[in-house]
């Protein structure tokens, strides 16, 4: 039997992740508390499965990489896997009584792995018993186009925990880039001054959305920083920023005014079809 991982959080992210590994091979349970997420979840891994199969771009049927997936409401049910990885929202007390309740269920052996962003891997091993397996296993999204991941090491992660997840990121064909465990990591210390930039210089009317994207697009990225910001989630920025804020103390990271009233009003990027651009 290939190994097992569960992912808890059937959201954009934790959907993406089952797919990859999925898509693999490795046997998943995708966990979230809410039997409607996880309906979302599966149509989000069909859709995607779908579009790639057309293209010709995956190992064999769709459906049957679909198969070995299963759902899950009840926590318990990751217990069995070999890693547990983490997806649910980026706020540190929900991750952290997520990781108490893992901790209380998964047998000694597992590995607990957080796709967090941002929040401190060794605060959240603090809330288990194992801080030695608990390790940062942090997606870019999209999970099934990207094709790098942070791996986090927390104060107390072995090195034993830290070759196991390298070996994980390898066989889904991800590279593992290791960062130290501090506000941001490598990706969003660096990604998100600069998507808040964007949004300060579009409150001050520098240029329009579209402008300022096609300026960074100019410069080689694939993607201006607002069209980013509303593909990774305006409210996921925002909380990001908040944690740079807090932990480091520099008001240089305090959240854009705008981008707190686009949060506010619902104008969440992609998901919610408005965010600095509009969507279908």
């Amino acid at each position: 039997m290939p190994l097992e991982i569960a992912v808890v959080g059937a959201g954009t992210m934790g959907a993406g992740i089952a797919q990859v590994c999925a898509t693999v091979g490795l046997p998943v349970v995708l966990v979230d508390v809410s039997d409607e997420q996880l309906r979302r979840g599966r149509a989000s891994i069909t859709n995607s499965l779908g579009k790639l199969e057309a293209k010709g771009a995956l190992p064999r049927p769709a459906a049957e990489i679909e198969s070995v997936v299963r759902t899950s409401t009840d926590v318990s049910d990751a217990s069995r896997a070999a890693v547990v990885i983490e997806a649910v929202f980026e706020d540190v007390a929900v991750k952290t009584e997520l990781f108490e309740r893992l901790d209380r269920v998964a047998g000694p052996a597992t590995i607990f792995a957080s796709n967090t962003s941002s929040i401190s891997i060794t605060r959240l091993a603090a809330a288990t018993k194992r801080p030695d397996r608990v390790v940062g296993l942090h997606f870019m999204n999209p999970v099934p186009v990207m094709g790098i991941v942070e791996v986090i090491r927390g104060l107390d992660t072995s090195d034993q925990t830290v070759a196991a997840v390298k070996r994980l990121a390898e066989k889904l064909g991800k590279r593992a880039v290791e960062s130290r465990d501090v506000p941001g990591f490598i990706a969003n210390r660096v990604l998100m001054p600069m998507i808040n930039e964007a949004v300060f210089a579009l409150a001050e009317g520098v240029g329009s959305a579209e402008d300022i994207d096609a300026m960074l697009q100019g410069l080689n990225f694939p993607l201006g920083p607002l069209a980013l910001a509303d593909l990774i989630g305006l409210d996921v920025c925002l909380a990001i920023l908040e944690v740079l804020q807090r932990d480091f103390g520099d008001p240089k990271y305090r959240p854009a005014p705008l981008l707190r009233q686009y949060v506010a009003g619902g104008r969440l990027g992609r998901k919610s079809g408005r965010g600095f651009h509009l969507y279908a």
